[in-house]
């Protein structure tokens, strides 16, 4: 191949890239009448959720956001969730297609003014939340409570840190915290600004630690896991549940606390509680 041959592709091969740069949207429009083949296995017309997850904070086994989405993920398709996530912010087609938006992220209440108007006009339309541990933790814990029912302030000594938790079931006929632990090992909040429409599930009395102390916490009785229903100006009933727990991941990935969990979710998407946690996946497929 001569020089002249060599340099004849090159400036073709250049050609085709700016070429191929220089379409649109317009030009892909058949794409939209593309269907993606369904996964085997998966419940196509199960309960719609999005994961949102960060990055790992703290040290080792906390705070591990990363490993949650991973597994949960799985753990959820398994159940007949039909699952997406990101480490980014949902997208307004994202939620548009979403029943319920799990997060599980250190202080998600830390949100762009866009991002926010894209989670109210969510919980307008009747979409389903749920948060874990410190997601509901944010700049304005007012506001946030108008969407999950209650908020904690970023900055403040409102937490026990790790310790051993009891729980006080308060409502023992709701059937989401049926199965659960008494106790726990993890860390519970106090300081939390609630809507007045919070149910209580379980609470827990604030035990004695150094952060407990400083920031006035001891003995004090607070809800670490609620239900919260409302309906916005002009919108759709929306439902919200909470749990304040999760700094430890193995607490995540504990069956029992497991199966609470799933409850929950399925109660925030208008589902009857049992939809994901006595889910039947059909039989696998065999090969022709």
């Amino acid at each position: 191949m001569t020089i002249k041959t060599i340099l004849l592709s090159g400036a073709v091969a250049l050609a085709c890239v700016a070429g191929a740069t220089a379409q649109t949207a317009k030009d892909y429009a058949r794409y939209s009448t593309y269907n993606g083949p369904h996964a085997p296995g998966q419940n196509a017309n199960g309960l719609r959720i999005f994961i949102l997850g960060g990055l790992k904070s703290h040290g080792p086994g906390a705070h591990d956001y990363p490993y949650f989405m991973d597994t949960w993920s799985k753990m959820l398709t398994a159940h007949g969730a039909v699952v997406d996530g990101s480490f980014s912010f949902p997208s307004q087609e994202h939620l548009e297609k979403t029943d319920v938006v799990i997060i599980y992220r250190g202080d998600a209440g830390y949100m762009t003014p866009e991002q926010r108007a894209r989670l109210q006009a969510y919980v307008k339309r009747g979409g389903g939340l749920v948060t874990f541990h410190d997601s509901l933790c944010g700049p304005d814990p007012a506001d946030m409570a108008t969407l999950v029912g209650a908020g904690k302030k970023h900055g403040e000594v409102n937490y026990t840190w790790t310790a051993t938790l009891d729980y006080n079931v308060v409502d023992k006929d709701n059937p989401i915290a049926q199965g659960m632990p008494a106790q726990i090992y993890d860390e519970a909040f106090y300081k939390l600004n609630f809507a007045p429409e919070v149910h209580p599930i379980m609470t827990v009395t604030m035990p004695d630690t150094p952060t407990a102390r400083r920031g006035g916490g001891v003995g004090q009785t607070i809800p670490q896991m609620w239900t919260y229903e409302h309906t916005l100006p002009g919108g759709s009933p929306a439902r919200a549940f909470v749990w304040m727990q999760g700094h430890m991941i193995d607490n995540l990935q504990d069956p029992a606390i497991q199966k609470v969990l799933l409850r929950g979710i399925a109660w925030a998407g208008k589902k009857p509680t049992a939809e994901l946690t006595d889910y039947v996946p059909p039989p696998p497929r065999t090969e022709q």
